[in-house]
């Protein structure tokens, strides 16, 4: 792009001998006048004295001309032999560069947008013209350096009319490549580095927000975390070096709390700045340590009992067991669809933060008498329920299913789904009692039910008399 500058505001060189001769001859004219004034004065021969002051006058007036014209006021020329332009020219040429704002009232649409360009001076600029011709304003704008060309990942405003087919084809012309183009929303317009720190924060309050903070920070992607022991005790041979793995469309991080977390993207390779943001994550992790929120919320029953409703973790491994022992065969056959025997191996799963979020439910004891489970499951979301049998039919279970989809729908969970039984009534009222969309699928007697999250339509507060403790 080529810098035009106006005559207006440029340099003018000095000319100091021109300056100096034009000053001499100011002066000289005046000491004549003066002197003529004088003799006038004091002489009979005074209109011959004025007309040779006139003459005088004439003459100085005439040598000024000459000396004007030949050393002009203008600038010298460029070196190029080629003069500064004028401001309608600097006007004609910014105008061939970027288009007359549009004036319409038309919609727009955000896109997100990547392309690979060859790293050398131009390539960007280039994209930028393509983008202004198209009245398309670009929003934010990251470079993701690869070991050859620069990935830019741009966030725009286009008009409606203009088809991302079309888009993608002129950015092509323009020298972009392996071009990915989708709908943005509003949530896109935070800058990278505010949504990172958000992102670190949530993080650094919760250990179940990492696999969250993954999700969020790399779009739309499938997470996995692989323990390094299997529920039977076994070890799984899952592991990973240090520094992480990243290959295409897949990373590897050893997991803090031990094993794996793999990210898949099919659709959009990693970049190296992505791989290094996520592996940043997971050292604040490992930093930090387990922890959870201590808040806890006090609810009374319709019978006049309260209840606490709090976070849960691998602290609470000891109180769960001893629920399962006071649980009947039948509570813990509808909840964990397998042998009775192995309830109990579940729960180390179950209670960590990495693979989801968990409710406990205690009585003004302090005994453990309900759990509920959000499980993150790659893409989607399982919620499951456990009450003893002696606080069943009191409304706890619906409760802590309101809670654990209100965690979701925060968390971002476009759905959540319970695996039951069709027998189970109080799991499949709960669900209903939700007033989401449900959808029901019935195999080999195993009941699954979906609902798809609307975060419009979850009731935000309990129906019991809630109170900070």
């Amino acid at each position: 792009m080529t810098d035009v500058t106006s005559a207006k505001s440029a340099r003018r060189p000095h000319h100091w001998r021109r300056d100096l001769i034009e000053l001499a001859a100011l002066f000289t004219a005046v000491a004549v006048a003066d002197a003529i004034a004088n003799l006038i004065g004091h002489q009979p021969d005074g209109p011959y004295l004025l007309i040779a002051s006139a003459l005088a006058l004439t003459a100085t007036a005439a040598f000024h001309t000459w000396w004007a014209r030949r050393h002009s006021h203008a600038p010298p020329p460029d070196t190029d032999g080629v003069s500064a332009p004028d401001d309608s020219a600097a006007q004609r040429a910014a105008a061939a560069v970027s288009p007359a704002p549009d004036t319409g009232s038309g919609e727009t649409t955000l896109w997100r947008m990547r392309t690979t360009v060859r790293d050398v001076p131009g390539s960007l600029a280039a994209l930028c013209i393509v983008l202004a011709q198209h009245r398309i304003d670009i929003l934010t704008l990251q470079t993701h350096p690869l070991a050859r060309g620069t990935v830019d990942e741009f966030l725009l405003r286009a008009p409606a009319t203009l088809p991302a087919p079309q888009l993608t084809r002129e950015i092509s012309a323009a020298g972009g490549s392996s071009t990915w183009i989708e709908r943005a929303d509003a949530h896109d317009l935070v800058d990278a580095p505010t949504r990172v720190l958000g992102l670190a924060t949530r993080t650094a309050l919760d250990a179940a927000e990492l696999p969250l903070a993954l999700r969020q920070l790399l779009g739309r992607c499938t997470i996995h975390s692989l323990p390094a022991v299997s529920i039977t005790g076994r070890a799984t041979g899952e592991s990973a070096p240090v520094e992480g793995v990243l290959e295409e469309t897949a990373m590897r991080l050893r997991d803090p709390a031990g094993g794996v977390i793999t990210v898949e993207r099919p659709y959009l390779p990693f970049t190296p700045t992505e791989f290094a943001r996520a592996r940043a994550l997971v050292e604040l992790d490992a930093r930090l340590g387990p922890r959870v929120p201590r808040s806890e919320h006090v609810l009374t029953l319709p019978e006049g009992n309260a209840i606490t409703v709090r976070r849960a973790d691998s602290t609470d491994l000891e109180a769960a067991r001893a629920m399962h022992d006071r649980c009947s065969e039948r509570t813990l056959r509808l909840r964990y669809h397998g042998p009775v025997d192995d309830a109990d191996r579940y729960l180390d799963h179950l209670l960590s933060p990495r693979f989801g979020r968990t409710l406990a439910v205690q009585t003004a004891s302090g005994r453990l008498v309900a759990l509920g489970h959000l499980l993150w499951d790659g893409d989607e979301t399982e919620v499951a329920l456990l009450v003893e049998d002696d606080w069943q039919r009191r409304g706890i279970g619906s409760e802590l299913l309101a809670r654990l989809v209100a965690l979701a729908v925060e968390a971002g969970c476009e759905s959540v789904y319970a695996v039951t039984q069709a027998s189970n009534t109080g799991m499949v009222a709960a669900m209903r009692a939700l007033s989401l969309p449900l959808d029901y699928q019935i195999e080999d007697g195993t009941l699954v039910i979906t609902a798809r999250l609307d975060a419009t339509s979850v009731r935000s507060l309990p129906p019991y008399e809630q109170a900070s403790h």
